[in-house]
């Protein structure tokens, strides 16, 4: 349980600001996955006010976010559930909570650092363009035909002669609004609640006729609904409800990351893991749809003057106060202003991502492949399934990535215990020690790239040779201990002698227990030093002293 310190009143208005953004924020969050908006407010209630309790990064708000919402109506439809069913969704809102309760008390934290920024990007790309497509209704009130998320919004841009004219100028004039704000430098943090309270008033005083939210459903004035989870449902969510809780705590991550905590004190992803699942499996019961870390939110609680986790807890308790006073005004709310605001939202994510971009394009062709066939497969695909697939090509860019870092370098003795970098020799020379470091992971993919840079040995007489590990191979694969026990043996036939240095000791434990001629070289393993290649210097004078021996016939 984290130190709760006391509120301040920055917090307390903090709070209100974030609780009172979090109305409209959170009913368009439901609304674009198909649910009923009261579901958006409740998923800033209970699990808010439990996130922040428990998170480690003591300013991220716990609530629903656009990816959420997209990936959790594509679950439940993915299993044939109904989004409209509250035990189905009390179902998968629990789930998710007890795979990131998992996921924490094991400290997989650092899962999330194998989520490569082409495979973030692409997703977050993808989501953008889910956002625009969803919304495309609301904000021009013609219905696209076209099952394609792409398709949707050209269809939508090749028949604007159908489009309704109320709603596309009241979507508009939402766009409009929101720009404006960003020109006023108080109202910025703001801008989104003030271009809904301004435009929503100015359409109830011209009477002009759209769809309001109240048409959907009415938002009650009352508690949190208790709520019941489907247990028979938990079973088909069990793939899903995973994917859910990586794309959450992969956006906790990165608020982790940009949101240092006030006090000074160390974030901790892992028990940020924990919090959220804390607040998923709180929520599940009170009618909340899956929650995480919210960059948008988490912005406008420290724009408003956040200084510690009670702001996040006002935020929550805040919601409920607003809604239980102001409920049902909520559900006069254009259904086209939301979905102008959807449009910002969904074009902020596209514009906060261009540098991104470029970086992705600029780095190698593989990331950018990467990039492309995240985005193509979050649009094209159930989420839940794009999902896995950028987990995959994480793993697959890493694996490359690990595979091309494996090569070996030459040491030459420069004077005065210096030593200059060289590429290796072809040939191994005869007559005096040569020294190669290894760069590299130990890891089994760079076993062929490494093999393939050996010196050749076949013509070489009275030889030395210093293999360095400093600094790489600290736990190394079967596959490249094997590799290295061959190379050992071929050069040992041949009369070489060998030195290993820079050895940490978990390696030096796993050469004796690998045997063959690692667990042979009998003294000629040397462990790291203190003085940056002075376990170099070490080797090197070893391996000579050992080919003068057998020069002199000492050694056989």
């Amino acid at each position: 349980m984290p130190r709760v310190p006391r509120p301040t009143r920055r917090d307390v208005v903090s709070g209100f600001v974030t609780g009172l953004f979090s109305i409209p924020e959170g009913m368009a969050y439901a609304t674009i996955g198909g649910f009923s908006a009261p579901m958006g407010l409740w998923s800033g209630a209970v699990p808010t006010i439990i996130g922040s309790v428990f998170a480690r990064t003591v300013l991220m708000v716990t609530t629903l976010t656009s990816a959420i919402a997209l990936s959790a109506r594509s679950v439940l439809t993915d299993a044939g559930l109904d989004p409209a069913d509250l035990g189905a969704v009390a179902a998968l809102t629990v789930m998710v909570g007890l795979w990131m309760v998992l996921l924490g008390v094991l400290r997989l934290g650092s899962v999330m650092s194998f989520v490569s920024t082409a495979v973030m990007t692409g997703f977050t790309l993808g989501i953008a363009v889910q956002i625009i497509a969803g919304v495309v209704e609301d904000a021009t009130g013609y219905a696209p035909q076209s099952g394609n998320t792409v398709g949707k919004i050209v269809e939508a841009l090749a028949h604007v002669g159908d489009w309704d004219a109320p709603t596309a100028a009241v979507a508009a004039a939402t766009v409009v609004a929101w720009g404006a704000m960003l020109r006023v430098p108080r109202l910025r943090t703001t801008a989104t609640l003030v271009s809904l309270l301004v435009v929503t008033l100015v359409v109830a005083g011209l009477g002009v006729d759209t769809e309001t939210v109240d048409d959907i459903g009415a938002i009650p004035r009352s508690l949190p609904p208790f709520t019941s989870p489907d247990l028979a449902a938990m079973p088909e969510l069990a793939a899903g409800s995973l994917a859910i809780a990586l794309v959450a705590l992969a956006q906790a991550a990165g608020i982790g990351a940009a949101m240092p905590n006030p006090d000074g004190s160390r974030g901790d992803v892992s028990r940020d893991f924990t919090a959220q699942g804390l607040a998923n499996a709180a929520g599940g019961f009170f009618g909340a749809l899956p929650t995480g870390g919210s960059l948008s939110r988490t912005g406008v609680a420290i724009s408003g003057g956040a200084q510690t986790r009670w702001a996040g807890i006002f935020a929550g308790l805040w919601l409920i106060v607003l809604v239980l006073a102001l409920g049902p005004l909520a559900g006069g709310i254009p259904m086209a202003v939301i979905g102008g605001l959807l449009l910002v939202i969904g074009g902020e994510l596209v514009a906060g991502r261009r540098r991104d971009v470029r970086l992705v394009v600029r780095t190698s062709w593989l990331s950018t492949a990467a990039m492309a066939a995240t985005f193509a497969a979050t649009t094209q695909l159930p989420l839940q399934v794009a999902i896995f697939v950028g987990a995959g090509l994480s793993i697959v860019l890493y694996a490359v990535q690990s595979a091309r870092r494996g090569r070996l370098l030459a040491l030459v003795p420069a004077g005065d215990g210096q030593w200059r970098v060289a590429d290796p020799p072809a040939t191994l020379p005869s007559g005096r020690t040569t020294v190669l470091h290894y760069v590299g992971n130990g890891f089994f993919a760079e076993v062929n790239r490494v093999e393939e840079s050996w010196p050749d040995t076949s013509g070489t007489r009275d030889a030395g040779l210093v293999i360095s590990l400093r600094g790489s191979a600290g736990i190394p694969s079967s596959t490249f201990l094997k590799s290295f026990d061959r190379v050992l043996e071929r050069w040992h036939e041949q009369g070489i002698e060998v030195v290993v240095c820079g050895v940490p000791d978990e390696l030096r434990t796993r050469f004796a227990r690998a045997g063959g001629e690692l667990g042979g070289l009998r003294g000629r393993v040397i462990g790291e030093s203190e003085v940056l290649l002075g376990s170099v210097q070490e080797a090197y004078d070893l391996a000579e002293r050992l080919r003068a021996e057998r020069a002199a016939g000492d050694v056989p």
